[in-house]
């Protein structure tokens, strides 16, 4: 749908332009000459010609020779106009046809261009054709949008495909436990597992809804200074049953009493997501440590494991939605292949940014870069019932 509406945005641009050139074509250069006595006027931009090299769409008039009458801002920041004349071969040659038919002619092209930031573009050109041979071009980047696209497809698939996992393991469950309630051992497996897939559901469908409110651009709820021990305290605490559980050793230590400005529900969030992954991609009777240090005016939170590591083209997509390196261990752990998502963006959002060190067998750190509090914003006084330690006696 997106490419479709950016599509038809180019062919309305397109009208909007070639009325604009066949303006600008008709007028010319050439100015009123001033009444006898009277000062010559400093000539104004037309509002066309002004209009014209305002749009983010680029805009092109080329005579029959293929040279390059006028041509506006963005056509040149494209690189689609260069040395007064088109410098991409495909539009050279759909202005050219355009000329022969006497038609508009419509075309989306995909583009290598190296000197471009990026190489591969789609572009939507349209062509327009004009009096004695004449051709109005305009074109239009629809890179963005094919990509947004294509992320927004796979991300329905991928949630069709989650859903209808549990869903689907759910509805064979109860179908047995149905079948085997004669059987109270079997009724009881049965319902332990149903139990298990109805929390996964219930795991998928919060993170969907958390992740969709974050990339929403809302605004960060209750933006206060942010003790850093406080969320470290909190994320520890919300993982110290299933580290427990395998004999995972939580330990911290770094820098105490350093402040960061956003949201501690969401920086605990994040920390609490990598605590998660770093237990449950960690074998028993090994240790997860976060260290806390501050770098020119930047705090770091980091989480090492002692886990089976990741490799090399695993850790270009390890923050992806539903992108998962270990996809049986993610199943038997009830992961979603969203946490990291998650994280990105909560970090993202309070302009920071998350960095992975990894090697397999070696571990894994996980680092969330933050700004540090300015040091004259007021910070949160220690809770009543939660007496302040003298690290944090010492800094207020």
């Amino acid at each position: 749908m997106a490419v479709i509406v950016a599509v038809l945005a180019v062919l309305l641009v397109g009208v909007v332009a070639a009325v604009f050139i066949d303006r600008i074509r008709r007028k010319g250069p050439s100015i009123d000459a001033p009444a006898a006595g009277a000062r010559p006027k400093k000539r104004e931009p037309m509002p066309a010609e002004t209009m014209l090299h305002l749009l983010p769409t680029a805009a092109v008039l080329v005579d029959d020779h293929d040279t390059v009458r006028l041509a506006n801002a963005a056509a040149v920041s494209m690189g689609i106009v260069r040395d007064g004349s088109i410098a991409i071969p495909e539009l050279r040659q759909l202005v050219r046809r355009c000329r022969r038919s006497g038609e508009a002619q419509t075309a989306e092209l995909a583009l290598d261009r190296g000197s471009f930031p990026r190489r591969e573009l789609t572009v939507g050109a349209l062509t327009q054709p004009m009096e004695n041979g004449d051709v109005g071009l305009v074109v239009d980047d629809l890179t963005e949008a094919k990509r947004v696209e294509t992320v927004r497809r796979d991300f329905v698939a991928n949630v069709g495909h989650e859903i209808k996992t549990p869903v689907g393991a759910l509805t064979l469950l109860a179908e047995a436990a149905l079948d085997a309630r004669d059987d109270p051992e079997a009724v009881q497996r049965f319902l332990t597992r149903m139990q298990r897939e109805a929390s996964r559901l219930s795991r998928l469908v919060q993170e969907l809804l958390d992740l969709s409110r974050l990339q929403g651009g809302d605004p960060l709820p209750d933006q206060t200074v942010v003790h850093v021990d406080a969320i470290i305290e909190e994320a520890i605490d919300r993982t110290r049953l299933v580290a427990e559980a395998k004999q995972i050793a939580l330990v911290r230590g770094g820098e105490p009493g350093l402040y960061v400005t956003g949201s501690e529900s969401q920086l605990v969030t994040a920390l609490s997501n990598l605590l998660d992954n770093a237990v449950a991609y960690s074998p028993p009777r090994t240790r997860v440590a976060v260290g806390v240090h501050l770098r020119d005016d930047v705090v770091d939170i980091s989480v090492t494991d002692q886990g089976v590591g990741i490799d090399g083209r695993d850790r270009e997509r390890i923050f992806e939605r539903f992108y998962r390196a270990d996809p049986a261990r993610s199943r038997e752990t009830g992961g979603t292949g969203l946490g990291l998502a998650i994280v990105k963006h909560i970090v993202n959002n309070h302009g920071g940014e998350v960095t992975v060190w990894s090697e397999p067998g070696s571990g894994s750190t996980f680092t969330i870069r933050l700004p540090g509090a300015d040091a004259t914003l007021e910070r949160p006084t220690p809770r009543s019932d939660d007496a302040a330690t003298p690290q944090e006696a010492a800094t207020t």
